[in-house]
């Protein structure tokens, strides 16, 4: 599928997508979905108060995403392996400013460490680098510095038949919100539905103490997907 083509999957999208030029590809392969469930009071003190937390049926959520980032690059420049491709864990919680939803992340890590300086450096996002390696059926994850442990075996499944209203509530996001010191930054995405898969977790372990009050037990729901390919505009105030 050509970028054109990704450009004219449209309706499946909550909103236009936005005026002007992309300026980032990138892909999002190879992601698995773990959800939880949480308290709001648990997650308040972790969101910006200008963000609204979105609720899917009274609760907010919170997710471990874990995917490889692949073929990342400016617009009109090509993608250098040694960068553009790495292993990304991200601890993402689900938000809206006015009528736009979103993402908001507790947490960026990224398997290379110089691939994490310039897309902190890029983007504003909090990247920061974990050591990080991957086979076909494990992730695995270890940050010294906050003693952050991530481990998951599994198998996925097949397609799921029907997406249920959660399933599309917890997936289909196009925007990003992040605070700098003095603002909210906006980034805007495009990509075509998520191809979403039934996962069967062999094993996992979840350990970011900072975030030990949201991340409890097993996940609520969990997916795998194969990827997409995204196009992203630039940061907005």
């Amino acid at each position: 599928m050509s970028i054109r083509d990704i450009l004219h999957k449209t309706s499946h999208r909550p909103w236009p997508i936005p005026s002007g030029n992309w300026k980032y590809y990138q892909e999002w392969n190879d992601a698995v979905f773990l959800h939880w469930q949480v308290e709001l009071s648990e997650l308040r003190p972790w969101v910006p108060q200008e963000l609204q937390i979105d609720l899917l049926d009274g609760k907010p959520w919170v997710s471990v995403v874990a995917f490889n980032m692949e073929k990342i690059r400016p617009r009109y420049l090509p993608a250098f392996p040694p960068i553009s491709d790495f292993h990304e864990i991200n601890i993402r919680t689900y938000v809206r400013s006015g009528t736009i939803s979103g993402v908001y992340f507790l947490s960026i890590e990224g398997g290379t460490a110089l691939s994490c300086k310039i897309a902190k450096a890029l983007s504003g996002l909090p990247y920061r680098f974990s050591d990080m390696k991957r086979t076909p059926n494990t992730y695995q994850s270890f940050n010294a510095p906050y003693n952050d442990h991530f481990y998951i075996r599994y198998t996925s499944g097949p397609p799921l038949s029907i997406k249920s209203q959660s399933d599309l509530w917890l997936t289909e996001r196009y925007a990003l919100f992040q605070d700098s010191a003095h603002h909210i930054n906006t980034f805007q995405i495009h990509h075509i539905e998520w191809p979403v898969q039934e996962l069967q977790i062999h094993d996992l372990k979840v350990d970011y103490p900072r975030f030990e009050s949201l991340l409890k037990g097993q996940p609520d729901k969990v997916h795998y997907s194969p990827g997409v390919r995204v196009l992203a505009w630039g940061r907005e105030k």
